[in-house]
């Protein structure tokens, strides 16, 4: 008898459980979603986010407000996502500069990428494009890599600043062709294509909406895309098609703080999987240079925690460190 009531009250106990987290989930949202976006207002990033927002207020019949904190490439914004209330009303997006490269970089980061963060799943990859100027004499890396060993001394490339997508790319390509590159920082990818087209500096690397429109008018030559190969530029090769071992997709991914409760989880993952299925935003992230690809939180985090040990070598390797 005892047993009887024991495990009636275990059941009900789970039943009434399983009801509060779908009244919960039923109950959410009721008051507006505060978008917290690491980047400047205007950037690539800053883009994306705003046509989420739209997209889940619309889904979820509640405002979803964006907030610029950008600054320390990215990880101010990311931090305080970290610490905010585990309750749905703020997510943000992340990119590789602040969930896998900051980790990788900072050696006092205020947050963990994977501990205090929950995926609501991948939003879809991007490139790198590695741009030259017309004048330069390779039109791709094996001619790049051969030039370098001819030279015999290294080859200078600009990235949008130390710690960045881009100059991880570069240390990337230096490590595994073997060949010697000097970083140049510089403060935006606008400022990079003007000193390529006045011959300052001859090569680069950019986002893949910076750099599209001055491959297609030929004002500048792409010689590859860092890491796979985009629709944006589909005849430009990536590092691997061209010889060079590496393989990684660069994604932007949505993310709560950690211990949101899972109902409300599932429910903003649903949200965004059937946002990226839409065609004008599947067509606008395209004009971004991103490729829509959801996958879910879990397989994201995973993701995460595999990266970072990798991403963390290749620094330690190029001495990129950041305060």
């Amino acid at each position: 008898m005892y047993k009887l009531f024991a495990t009636v009250l275990v059941v009900s106990a789970a039943t009434f459980a399983q009801g509060a987290r779908a009244s919960e989930a039923a109950g959410y949202p009721d008051r507006p979603i505060r978008m917290l976006l690491p980047f400047t207002a205007g950037g690539g990033g800053d883009i994306l986010g705003r046509l989420l927002a739209e997209r889940f207020a619309a889904h979820l019949k509640q405002p979803v407000v964006v907030e610029n904190k950008p600054g320390a490439a990215g990880t101010i914004g990311t931090h305080a996502v970290a610490t905010s209330a585990p309750d749905g009303y703020t997510i943000t997006i992340g990119g590789m500069s602040t969930h896998q490269l900051a980790p990788a970089t900072y050696a006092k980061l205020p947050y963990d990428p994977v501990r205090d963060f929950q995926s609501l799943g991948a939003i879809g990859s991007s490139s790198i494009v590695m741009i030259a100027s017309n004048q330069y004499p390779a039109n791709n890396l094996k001619e790049l890599i051969a030039l370098s060993r001819k030279d015999k001394a290294p080859i200078q490339y600009a990235s949008w600043g130390a710690g960045s997508t881009g100059h991880f790319c570069g240390e990337v390509l230096s490590q595994k062709a073997s060949i010697p590159m000097q970083h140049v920082p510089y403060k935006g990818t606008s400022q990079i294509v003007t000193d390529i087209l006045g011959n300052h500096i001859s090569v680069g690397f950019v986002d893949m909406v910076t750099a599209t429109p001055f491959v297609k008018e030929g004002k500048v030559k792409a010689l590859a895309v860092c890491t796979r190969r985009s629709p944006s530029l589909p005849n430009v090769a990536s590092y691997k098609e061209q010889g060079v071992d590496f393989d990684r997709e660069l994604t932007w991914v949505m993310y709560v703080p950690a211990k949101t409760p899972k109902p409300i989880v599932e429910k903003l993952s649903r949200v965004l999987e059937a946002t990226l299925k839409e065609p004008e935003v599947v067509n606008k992230l395209l004009s971004l240079g991103i490729t829509a690809k959801y996958m879910p939180g879990p397989e994201q985090q995973a993701i995460n925690a595999r990266d970072i040990p990798m991403w963390k070598a290749i620094a330690t390797q190029a001495n990129i460190k950041l305060d």
